[in-house]
């Protein structure tokens, strides 16, 4: 597979009639390879042999959502959307596990290389070369996290810094000790970094780390979480997004207010939240995502629970569809409060724009049919009027804000956990 930076600039600037081209030939390639060796799909598509004449015939085909995915055998727990018997597969990962029990998910060694592939667009946004230097802050462990960058990196030729087991000051050490030029980890862990350097009087501006490339939450794209990193670390931060039992699909424009979506590898559909139609430009929608060459575990029409906006008159040399602000949130976090629609990155983005706030956590609560939200911060001033009066101003909301003693809130390495969701407990009682 091995894409090189040439093809990788063709197919952003494909016109979206060549590109749909480009989409049709390898969906119809994936279904012939998998089909009927892939049970799940066989049975699901209601074939053994599918072969679209044009794009929009893929939305004839149904849905797949994630607990489809998950065998009821808790033994093995082998996902149902492989295509071969698992020792034709060299990669093991499982999904974060933050929103029910973890998904097993596993790779061949082609579609690892796909992965790889997939990783260069970002590493390109990034500006990344063989003289970089990047550090990996992360766990290591079987969350698939940057797993996928590292072996990326290493195929670029820069130098790869791995650095799970080690605590918080250990890792800002090992950035001055290396000189790191690159560090790659979630927007929660890079201003957790900032926090405990400052602990310690290290100034992070200091250091030679001028790129951190974010993934797992949506704070890359939101714009004072991005401000306060860059400002923190005198570094640009580039936004990526994927899944593991996606794949790599986002990755960041010039301007950092929002990804594109690789869709050279991956079909993309946006259902209109309002209607389930596809969306209008610039709609706020369901984000529905085909792979295209991961032949192993491949994912058709996949809901993936992401809500995003659309544009695809963006100008510049990149056609592929730009989503502004990146990735908005979850479907299921969205909060209606007096029937307002709002996202915990709303909320973020205001609470981020307080340089004294140093952690929150946002607790949603039904009472009745009516959402409720408590918003609580660890606030150097201990001035928690002043939040709530700019919550009021930008949102329209009143929202209660209650003031936590410094140091009190979770602090977190992976994917932050800062939007405690009880209204199902709420609706059912408990």
């Amino acid at each position: 597979m091995n894409t090189t930076a040439v093809d990788r600039r063709q197919s952003e600037g494909l016109e979206r009639s060549a590109l749909g081209k480009l989409q049709l030939e390898r969906l119809n390639g994936l279904l012939k390879a998998i089909l009927p060796e892939n049970r799940f799909y066989t049975q699901k598509l209601a074939r053994g042999a599918l072969q679209l004449d044009h794009l929009e015939q893929l939305s004839e085909l149904p849905f797949t959502v994630k607990s489809e995915l998950a065998s009821d055998d808790l033994q093995q727990q082998l996902p149902l959307n492989l295509t071969w018997p698992v020792d034709r597969y060299v990669h093991f990962h499982q999904t974060s596990g933050t929103r029910g029990r973890p998904l097993s998910v596993y790779d061949t060694a082609d579609d690892w290389q796909w992965w790889i592939d997939c990783w260069q667009y970002v590493l390109d946004a990034a500006e990344v070369t063989a003289d970089d230097r990047a550090m990996l802050a992360f766990s290591f462990g079987p969350f698939i996290g940057f797993w996928s960058a590292h072996d990326a990196l290493v195929a670029r030729g820069a130098l790869v810094i791995p650095s799970g087991g080690m605590n918080t000051l250990a890792r800002v050490d090992l950035l001055r000790r290396t000189e790191a030029t690159a560090l790659f980890c979630t927007p929660t862990y890079a201003l957790h970094l900032v926090d405990v350097a400052r602990q310690h009087q290290i100034d992070l501006a200091q250091l030679s780390v001028r790129k951190i490339v974010v993934a797992g939450e949506p704070g890359g794209s939101v714009p004072a979480t991005r401000k306060r990193i860059e400002a923190a670390w005198n570094a640009r931060v580039i936004d990526h997004s994927g899944a593991s039992e996606v794949g790599p699909w986002g990755y960041a424009d010039a301007t950092g207010r929002g990804l594109h979506m690789l869709e050279s590898e991956f079909i993309a559909e946006f259902l209109s939240v309002e209607t389930g139609a596809p969306a209008a430009e610039g709609e706020l929608a369901h984000l529905v995502l085909t792979t295209l060459r991961r032949q192993g575990m491949p994912v058709i029409r996949y809901r993936t629970g992401d809500l995003v906006r659309p544009f695809w008159s963006q100008p510049g040399p990149n056609r592929f569809v730009w989503l502004e602000g990146g990735v908005l949130g979850r479907a299921d976090d969205m909060l209606i409060i007096r029937g307002m629609n709002i996202f915990p990155t709303a909320i973020e983005q205001i609470l981020h724009s307080f340089p004294e706030v140093t952690e929150f956590r946002l607790t949603a609560r039904k009472r009745g049919e009516i959402d409720e939200l408590v918003v609580e911060v660890e606030d150097r001033l201990q001035d928690t009027a002043r939040i709530a009066e700019e919550l009021h101003l930008r949102l329209g909301l009143r929202i209660e804000v209650r003031l936590a003693p410094m140091a009190s809130l979770p602090r977190f390495e992976g994917k932050g956990e800062r939007f405690v969701d009880l209204r199902q407990q709420d609706a059912h009682g408990d």
